[in-house]
């Protein structure tokens, strides 16, 4: 292998792992602002001072717990794949999507968007 190939196919790794990187950080920012989210209704929902409902505090709090929960499953999640990239580019020199990851991750925010959606029709009447 002459010098001019191995510097491309540094570069060239380089970048997947850059992208790898930049995918698991996306990752790490969804989890803060799904945290945030939860931590931010529920915190909200009882300093508010707004009349007090036990179905609509039921509601605040299980989707403060599942917000904080999705955010553990989606770091979990997050890092194994980040892992797991990396040794298929460096080892297989191959790349598959994490099909499965987004799925999972997108059904649990439907579910947290019903909490959200619950929230306020319970506040509202």
């Amino acid at each position: 292998m002459d010098k001019k190939s191995f510097n491309q196919n540094q570069i060239k790794y380089a970048q997947q792992h850059l992208a790898n990187e930049r995918t698991y950080l996306a990752w790490v920012r969804t989890v803060i602002a799904i945290v945030g989210i939860g931590f931010l209704n529920t915190s909200l929902h009882f300093t508010m001072g707004a009349q007090r409902n036990m179905t609509v505090d039921i509601i605040s709090i299980a989707l403060g717990v599942f917000a904080c929960i999705l955010g553990f499953v989606i770091i979990i999640l997050a890092t194994f794949a980040y892992f797991h990239r990396k040794r298929k580019i460096m080892n297989e020199e191959t790349f598959l999507p994490s099909r499965a990851q987004v799925t999972l991750v997108s059904s649990l925010m439907i579910i947290i968007i019903m909490f959200i959606v619950l929230y306020f029709i319970y506040l509202e009447s």
